[in-house]
């Protein structure tokens, strides 16, 4: 969107060098003019090097929390696993009374 916009205000800037080169202007003159309108285009071509730069970054930072996304499927995969597994290894949960019978019938 930003390109989009940037490259629009890039057109209406190269319309007014049009205009200023066939018409002048009556409030300022010419050169003034002319000046301003070249530091408008460095402040857009400024913008457009940052917004590539930005697009690069954003593309690297996407990569990366796709990698997040996939290792932390796969880390919470595995914790579940190891909760099941620990949930099934547990030894079930007896009385104190049912323990004492039972080494009653081991002795």
């Amino acid at each position: 969107e930003l390109e989009n916009q940037l490259t629009t205000k890039s057109k209406t800037l190269d319309e007014l060098k049009q205009s200023l080169a066939l018409n002048g202007s009556g409030e300022q003159t010419p050169e003034a003019l002319s000046f301003r309108i070249a530091e408008l285009c460095e402040m857009v071509d400024s913008i457009v090097s940052q917004v590539a730069q930005l697009k690069t970054s954003m593309q690297s930072i996407l990569e990366q929390w796709r990698v997040y996304d996939e290792v932390y499927a796969e880390v919470s995969m595995m914790t579940t696993r190891y909760l099941y597994c620990i949930d099934q290894c547990k030894p079930s949960v007896v009385s104190l009374e049912a323990l004492k019978k039972q080494v009653k019938t081991l002795q």
